[in-house]
């Protein structure tokens, strides 16, 4: 077992695991951060994912010792009730959900890419969602969500000039 830090929204936490813990299992286990999601264990699926240095990344399949020093985000971490992130606000005003499970991926993956693209197409949307699986197939809402996300965060821009 090692002692050890993390970087996580922001905050330092202290943690304590073996080398190959995933990351997956510090967050929800030991920091008791429940937006990533355990879905397929093998980085398939998407529930899992994080943002580690802004990039969107599996947590089930990371070794949380291997993520020490970087900065690590979970849906926890982007925003809250009180301010929420315009891609969150984005999924509750299209109502992006039916059982839930598969929406911190889409969130967080939705995030990573407006963070790198703020104004992606539909062909660009769609391909960096592919990677996340929905059961309940509600993939034209999420796509949706993602559209509105995108309005959001021009419009936010635009204010901020």
């Amino acid at each position: 077992m090692r002692h050890y830090s993390l970087e996580v929204n922001g905050n330092t936490r202290p943690v304590s695991s073996y080398r190959d813990t995933p990351l997956l299992l510090v967050l929800r286990n030991e920091l008791r951060l429940n937006g990533p999601k355990y879905g397929c264990g093998l980085g398939e699926c998407g529930a899992c994912t994080v943002m580690i240095d802004g990039i969107a990344a599996r947590a089930c399949v990371i070794p949380a010792w291997g993520v020490r020093g970087r900065a690590i985000t979970t849906l926890e971490g982007l925003g809250d009730r009180r301010a929420l992130h315009p891609v969150q606000q984005a999924f509750i005003e299209t109502q992006a959900a039916q059982c839930g499970y598969c929406l911190n991926g889409m969130i967080m993956t939705t995030a990573a890419l407006l963070r790198d693209n703020p104004a992606p197409d539909e062909p660009q949307i769609r391909a960096a969602l592919s990677g996340n699986l929905c059961r309940c197939g509600t993939h034209y809402e999420i796509l949706c969500a993602v559209k509105r996300a995108v309005a959001l965060l021009l419009a936010q821009a635009e204010e901020e000039r």
